[in-house]
């Protein structure tokens, strides 16, 4: 039983969740999280017991002086609350339950297990699960980030796609099966990394998956820093580049590719979006259309939601390896 006696009662919480490692091309999924932990400044409020699931000689801890006293910080998946919006503002109240971590190196139904305990404890409403992954993008274009679900019906909702990868999959994969397994809407939202830059930090990538977690939402999410390290970075990567006449003539390649292509990127529907986007954050306003948080339960009530106890007698996925939302 997961007790948590100091969180307070939350407001149509959803959980966002990455997890550095293999499913965390470039940082950018763990980066994007650690953005909404510094902007909202989160609280943490649990940590997963480091010795159940990491093994230190792959995952090290790490030996620091605070004030002249030695301390170690072990790897871990933490969980954090930050609070949006307010009762009587133009922004409705919502809450978010931060999960940043690791990939675990072991036991991971039991992991996926403890995460869901604390979801069904807090009323978590929805699961959003951060990833990335290398592709043959080019770093010039927008960066491509795909939503999927393996929930039939939240895909019909949602307009996203259903997942129908069948391969090698990683906690990201394990997770989303998890909470179709425990009736938890589950959503992974992709960003494509260009395979030829993959070294982190990637904040234009980052950066995209905030934009389409904003979508997703409907709500404004303070960007900081973000828009300007991207185009730095991509003014670098350009630099990269252009001193390279195979890897420029390759990125060449890769734009036109892009550019025959039918993007949604370049579509007015994704114009239209930005501008929301824009209009969000400057003014505080929900998306035009509606709610886009109708999937929950007694939407836009206002009231708080009962923390619930996980489902008897559940298990999670079945096996590591069976069909997730990897790619």
């Amino acid at each position: 039983m997961i007790e948590l006696d100091g969180v307070p009662e939350l407001v149509d919480p959803v959980m966002v969740a990455a997890f550095e490692g293999w499913n965390d091309a470039g940082d950018a999924a763990s980066a994007a999280v650690a953005h909404l932990e510094r902007e909202w400044k989160g609280e943490v409020f649990a940590a997963l017991d480091a010795e159940d699931y990491y093994d230190f000689q792959v995952n090290r801890p790490h030996i620091w002086l605070d004030g002249g006293v030695r301390r170690i910080t072990w790897p871990t998946t933490r969980l954090s609350v930050v609070r949006i919006g307010s009762e009587n503002g133009p922004v409705r109240r919502r809450d978010l339950v931060l999960v940043r971590g690791i990939e675990p190196s072991m036991r991971w139904r039991s992991f996926c297990n403890e995460i869901l305990g604390f979801a069904h404890e807090l009323g978590v409403e929805m699961v959003v699960v951060l990833g990335a992954l290398l592709g043959d993008t080019p770093h010039t274009r927008p960066v491509p980030v795909t939503s999927v679900t393996s929930d039939e019906d939240l895909a019909r909702k949602l307009d996203l796609e259903e997942s129908r990868y069948e391969g090698p999959t990683g906690i990201v994969g394990i997770l989303q099966e998890a909470c179709s397994h425990a009736g938890v809407p589950a959503v992974t939202l992709w960003a494509a990394v260009p395979h030829y830059v993959a070294q982190p930090p990637n904040p234009k990538a980052s950066l995209a998956l905030l934009h389409s977690l904003e979508d997703l939402l409907g709500v404004g999410i303070p960007l900081g820093d973000l828009p300007e390290d991207s185009r730095a970075w991509q003014i670098g990567v350009d630099q990269l580049a252009a001193e390279d006449s195979e890897v420029a003539e390759y990125v060449k390649s890769l734009e036109e590719a892009r550019d025959t292509a039918e993007l949604p990127e370049a579509s007015g529907e994704a114009i239209a979006k930005e501008f929301e986007r824009y209009l969000r954050r400057r003014d505080g306003q929900p998306p035009a259309g509606g709610d886009p948080g109708s999937y929950l339960r007694d939407p836009g009530s206002g009231r708080t939601r009962p923390r619930r106890r996980p489902p008897e007698g559940d298990q999670g996925p079945q096996e590591p390896g069976s069909a997730d939302s990897d790619d």
